[in-house]
């Protein structure tokens, strides 16, 4: 994955966290969404919600509204000319580390959840899902109307899709160089080949060492290492 630049600085900590290390993440990043950050390049979802994608609609009294685009907004009022900490809690399957992110004691994802614009992840812990309760028992946000899942959203739209089969693309390539660049190098195989002993003498070879460029087990009679030694007779 590309490396993060300066104003993007992450500490790792000590302890696990399936195949990578959980990490604290911090900066001044912008909002790509109502439930993504990005910090230079390098991209943030925020635990436990799912908002509506930025060019989502909802309906709203029979009526179309930019639900994902308030819920942006929304997003980016929160993080403006602020210090965001970002507690990576999982890495989601493109690889972005999935975290917990604050501005001072504010969970940035709480108040998305409450104020009615992000439905909570229930599958990935239920951090979140009293405040999406609530806001959908006081029809706030997206509750107040008809809407499709963030999840339904992405899978219709040619867009989302389209982005999504470039990022699977370019993680392909990524892991296709890293199985290159692990793979034990095998030694390279000599050029050099003779049919018989008589082809290495005619060419001054003999006699073959064993690992010299020609040398054969074929042609090594006695197995002592030698092939194509001179005969000595008794």
């Amino acid at each position: 994955m590309r490396a993060l630049p300066l104003l993007l600085s992450i500490l790792a900590i000590s302890f696990p966290l399936g195949e990578a290390q959980a990490q604290i993440i911090y900066g001044n990043p912008r909002a790509v969404d109502g439930d993504t950050l990005d910090f230079g390049g390098g991209r943030v979802r925020l635990f436990g919600i799912d908002a509506p994608e930025a060019a989502q609609t909802c309906q709203r009294e029979a009526k179309d509204w930019a639900c994902g685009a308030e819920a942006k907004a929304l997003l980016e009022s929160l993080i403006a000319g602020q210090r965001v900490n970002c507690e990576q809690r999982d890495i989601d399957r493109y690889g972005r580390p999935v975290a917990i992110c604050s501005v001072g004691r504010l969970d940035l994802a709480d108040v998305i959840a409450r104020t009615g614009l992000a439905i909570a992840l229930e599958q990935f812990g239920s951090d979140y899902v009293l405040a999406a309760e609530q806001a959908r028992n006081l029809r706030l946000g997206i509750w107040g109307g008809a809407f499709q899942t963030p999840a339904e959203f992405r899978a219709s739209d040619p867009a989302s899709r389209a982005e999504v089969a470039e990022i699977e693309r370019n993680l392909a390539r990524e892991r296709r160089q890293e199985a290159v660049q692990s793979r034990p190098v095998s030694p390279a195989r000599s050029s050099t080949y003779f049919r018989n002993c008589n082809d290495a003498r005619a060419a001054g070879a003999a006699p073959l060492y064993r690992g010299q460029p020609g040398y054969r087990p074929e042609m090594d009679g006695d197995g002592d290492g030698i092939a194509c030694e001179p005969y000595r007779g008794r």
